[in-house]
């Protein structure tokens, strides 16, 4: 049967006995752990009665470590370095590891809103490593709850109580039509007028997929949708390639081929598209989390300080 270890061995009491054991005094150990002479005498003494055995002698008024406590300490530093490691481990398979963030995202966020973050996450945690997985809202929702992404940047979700949200800006959809077409040079765009048209979609699963089914629906008439796709760069090379028209949101319009213009609906189809920064409610404390969502403030907060001409707003 295993030796029970006395309670009163403790890994702090084992750190102050390592920072003894290096500082040679009660006074100058207890400078660097920023407490006090009689608080590092009384956790030394402990150890001693915990390991029921003498670790130090007197000398005068000195604290003088004998060869057990050295055996002590030679020990400790194991224990500590291995415990260290261990704690490392376990965060880092529920997803807490100290020095990496999975952050998930619709593709149409890379071009702006990423690396804007990302950069902004670096002068907070300048050792973290990011790791970015693109997909779709369904599919970064799903990777969430998973765990298999620590984060997820999307177009906001319908009621999710198990989430935490923080929106990063709103973005307005636009009726997306080849540059050469009449289409291209009207003011704005009536849906209803638009059953003759020949569309294409990003598949199912994608927030600019659900305003884009939404708006056909206030519409009154279900789109011809020639071909669909799985990210937003596609989508726009098919609009400029005469394949169909489609909606995007009007954060896309920085890489928006020039083969591609960008008209905005009739207000009566207008809809906003919000878009945010998500995690599990069960890891709010986690600090890369806690960075990150500073990150996303200061982002919004920019933002909102850019002119309402500039397409980085949104």
């Amino acid at each position: 049967m295993a030796t029970r270890i006395d309670e009163d061995i403790t890994f702090r009491k084992l750190e102050v006995l390592l920072e003894f054991m290096e500082a040679g005094s009660l006074a100058r150990t207890a400078e660097r752990l920023g407490t006090s002479a009689v608080s590092v005498h009384r956790a030394l003494h402990s150890l001693e009665s915990g390991v029921r055995c003498a670790l130090f002698r007197m000398e005068g008024r000195n604290l003088l470590p004998n060869e057990a406590a050295q055996a002590l300490a030679d020990v400790a530093r194991e224990v500590l370095r291995t415990m260290e490691q261990g704690i490392r481990s376990t965060r880092q398979v529920a997803g807490y590891a100290a020095d990496r963030i999975r952050i998930g995202s619709l593709y149409s966020l890379t071009s702006g809103t990423v690396p804007a973050l990302l950069m902004a996450l670096k002068l907070r945690k300048p050792d973290i490593q990011a790791e970015l997985v693109l997909g779709s809202n369904a599919d970064l929702l799903q990777k969430l709850r998973d765990g298999a992404v620590d984060a997820a940047l999307i177009g906001q979700p319908e009621a999710t109580p198990d989430l935490e949200e923080q929106v990063l800006f709103e973005d307005e959809m636009f009726f997306a039509t080849p540059v050469d077409s009449p289409r291209a040079r009207l003011p704005f765009i009536d849906l209803s007028d638009c059953a003759g048209e020949r569309f294409v979609s990003l598949a199912e699963g994608f927030a600019t997929r659900t305003r884009f089914v939404e708006a056909f629906r206030e519409a009154g008439f279900e789109p011809q949708i020639a071909m669909s796709t799985g990210d937003i760069f596609s989508l726009m090379n098919l609009v400029g390639g005469g394949i169909g028209c489609t909606l995007l949101p009007g954060r896309i319009r920085p890489v928006l081929p020039s083969s591609v213009q960008l008209v905005p609906l009739e207000p009566r189809y207008r809809m906003r598209q919000p878009v945010c920064a998500v995690f599990l409610k069960s890891r709010e404390r986690d600090p890369n989390l806690l960075s990150l969502l500073a990150a996303c403030r200061t982002y919004t907060s920019q933002l909102a300080e850019r002119p309402a001409s500039d397409p980085r707003r949104g």
